[in-house]
């Protein structure tokens, strides 16, 4: 099942690729996409939510409904 969060605070596409990637090194396969200020994963469970959630705050992002 797909999930499907907004990302506040990107300026370019280059932010999405950061984020695409340090999720990554953490084990997470997700598409940001800046466009749409999404970002999209598959079959996350809540442990690995609360991973993306911190990784995304660490880099000066935030998540929204």
């Amino acid at each position: 099942m797909k999930k499907i969060i907004k990302i506040v605070g990107m300026d370019c596409p280059s932010c999405a690729m950061l984020i695409e990637s340090e999720l990554e090194d953490a084990g997470i396969k997700a598409k940001v996409s800046y466009a749409k200020e999404t970002l999209e994963v598959e079959d996350i469970d809540k442990k690995s939510f609360l991973i993306l959630s911190k990784k995304i705050t660490e880099l000066g992002y935030k998540l929204s409904n």
